[in-house]
């Protein structure tokens, strides 16, 4: 006897909306989404199309209209609730366009929960565009299977995120003069955390001096290779994501 396939399929486009979402609701699909799902995807009416909204998780849409620039989806019912995520914050100094774009998508991908842009003395780019920025997690997210997005922060400049720095929140920042090995020092300090990245030029020394007087700072080290910020980043996030039992 044959088994019956699986629904809906693992072929199943999935997407992201920023609408909340319910059981039996109707929602309309246009714009770049739609040429997606119409014209890339072949949607028809009674295909199926996964959803989220990181708020309430993961739903089954079922085609109910099809034109075409845009589409009606019949919510069906829910797939997954949004998942946990970790307390960890990835507080990054911004890089250069391509590379900033790659710490977000990464920071998506495992599972960072914020995404806090920090201008230092030596960065090269002070402005970002957020919204691209949004939209490669987003797109993460979507291929991804991920329930939720990380929030991203407007860029804060280094004296005013140490300064409001929270008592309850570790603060592990690679230090290039170095520090503790990271996974000895995560494993030292639970709960609550935050990873600090600096520039492509590191942090100067005035600036090294005031992380370290924060009171909730832990230098760490990251190997004995020299790495670029957008590598030390991802390492230092799965060191910690690896420690707190995430993976």
């Amino acid at each position: 006897m044959a088994a019956t396939p699986a629904w809906p399929p693992q072929s199943t486009p999935r997407l992201f909306v920023e609408d909340e979402l319910t059981q039996g609701q109707q929602i309309r699909i246009d714009g770049g989404q739609a040429h997606y799902l119409v014209s890339v995807m072949r949607t028809k009416i009674g295909d199926p199309v996964k959803l989220f909204d990181d708020k309430t998780g993961e739903w089954l849409g079922v085609a109910a209209h099809v034109g075409k620039r845009d589409l009606i989806l019949d919510i069906a019912q829910q797939l997954r609730e949004r998942e946990a995520v970790p307390d960890l914050w990835l507080c990054a100094a911004p890089i250069k366009k391509g590379r900033i774009d790659w710490v977000a998508e990464k920071a998506c991908e495992l599972g960072v929960d914020r995404l806090r842009p920090v201008l230092t003395r030596r960065s090269v780019v002070d402005k970002l565009n957020l919204d691209r920025l949004r939209s490669h997690m987003i797109e993460a997210a979507e291929q991804c299977g991920r329930t939720a997005l990380p929030s991203l922060d407007e860029p804060v400049k280094l004296a005013a995120l140490l300064r409001d720095w929270p008592a309850d929140r570790a603060l592990f920042f690679a230090d290039e003069a170095g520090g503790m090995p990271a996974a000895e020092a995560m494993r030292a300090r639970p709960g609550p955390a935050a990873i600090l990245i600096g520039p492509e030029g590191g942090f100067d020394d005035a600036e090294r001096e005031a992380i370290r007087a924060c009171p909730q700072a832990v230098g760490i080290a990251l190997g004995p290779r020299i790495l670029r910020a957008e590598t030390a980043a991802a390492a230092a996030v799965a060191v910690w994501m690896a420690v707190a039992g995430d993976w």
